[in-house]
């Protein structure tokens, strides 16, 4: 069996290490922002070259408490993508405001600058670009955009660590980039993690306060806030994964490469990066109107493969009833209908992906 992702194999590596470090934090028995998240978040920001990195309980609450940071509430619009996970749309829902749908760039999965423009009105208040399957979005024209209106951005980094665009790493161009350390991640903890980082203090000061129930300085409470603290002994193992980041993402760079020779059937569109992203390929994501078949046949092989994802957000349920929707976004609509994710992580080996490859390009 070749799972999506084997977490096995990356914990038998690094099991000494983290081992010892749950052991130590166990010891210390500081468990609430303790002494490594407070070191986590120094590291972290040190890696993308900013003075503040806050460690919250998971990606979904990076992204709400960036958005309330920035000031983003009732009544406004945040535009945003609908070929992403859902917690992108709704956080935007849970501070009150309306998710505003624009279609996508069929050959990366992410938002198309050139379709922001025209979803802008009076209640836009921020934009949140996605960073796909680890591809960073295209970042200048999305800023150039957000400055000529005065909008805040808040990169959606959940599945882009250590991505860059143009050498710059994806979150450090918005007002805030948000993180989610969930295991399958390029970054994962063995729980559920997040961080927001940003070069913003008022922003940085804020969400360490809502992160805390509201409060600065202990039981003496300034707003309504959340209980969203990344956990001690989650930081602890992360700390021990961090250092190893760019070449765990450089050994799936080398796994795409080898998929992408690998795999010959002329009715499938693969991956693609463009020229100035470093895509650090959390999903391997190929496009093929032959999709249930090859899955059938991966299925049979006893090879995992997933749909990220099925239905965009602007056809989900909830979108529907909560504020009625009837466009057509047909780039994403296509994308969900033809996009099969194929297994994808560090220690994949040639092997490995040969035999899958041999699958994919079998099926007829």
């Amino acid at each position: 069996m070749i799972p999506m992702v084997d977490l096995k194999k990356q914990y038998s590596r690094l099991k000494n290490r983290i081992d010892q470090a749950v052991g130590q934090t166990l010891e210390q028995t500081q468990f609430i922002l303790g002494p490594n998240v407070g070191k986590l978040e120094k590291e972290v920001a040190t890696y993308h070259g900013v003075p503040y990195a806050i460690g919250c309980a998971n990606g979904t609450d990076a992204l709400m408490l960036a958005l309330r940071a920035c000031g983003i509430g009732p009544g406004d619009e945040v535009i945003t993508t609908p070929f992403t996970f859902i917690a992108t749309a709704e956080v935007v829902a849970l501070v009150g405001a309306k998710p505003v749908f624009v279609d996508i760039c069929a050959n990366t999965f992410n938002m198309d600058p050139d379709k922001i423009t025209a979803k802008i009105t009076p209640r836009t208040k921020a934009i949140i670009p996605v960073h796909l399957f680890g591809h960073p979005a295209d970042m200048v024209p999305i800023m150039d955009i957000a400055r000529k209106h005065h909008l805040k951005v808040i990169e959606d980094c959940a599945q882009a660590f250590g991505a860059k665009y143009r050498e710059h790493t994806v979150g450090t161009m918005g007002d805030a980039g948000c993180f989610s350390f969930f295991p399958s991640k390029n970054l994962g903890c063995y729980g559920d993690g997040g961080m927001v980082i940003t070069r913003d203090d008022q922003i940085a000061s804020k969400i360490k306060m809502l992160r805390n129930h509201g409060s600065a300085v202990r039981y003496y409470h300034s707003e309504v806030g959340y209980n969203s603290r990344l956990d001690e002994i989650q930081a602890a193992i992360l700390r021990v994964k961090l250092p190893e980041i760019d070449a765990s993402n450089d050994a799936r760079r080398q796994n795409a490469a080898l998929y992408c020779d690998a795999i010959k059937a002329k009715d499938i569109l693969l991956p693609t990066e463009r020229p100035d992203c470093k895509h650090v390929y959390h999903q391997f994501t190929i496009r093929t109107r032959n999709r249930q078949a090859i899955a059938d046949a991966l299925s049979e092989a006893g090879i995992a493969s997933a749909v990220y994802y099925p239905v965009p957000l602007h056809q989900q349920d909830v979108f529907l009833k909560m504020y009625n929707l009837k466009e057509s976004l047909n780039v994403s609509e296509t994308c969900a209908s033809e996009v099969l994710s194929l297994p994808m992580f560090p220690e994949l080996t040639p092997e490995e992906i040969r035999q899958i490859a041999d699958v994919v390009n079998n099926v007829r």
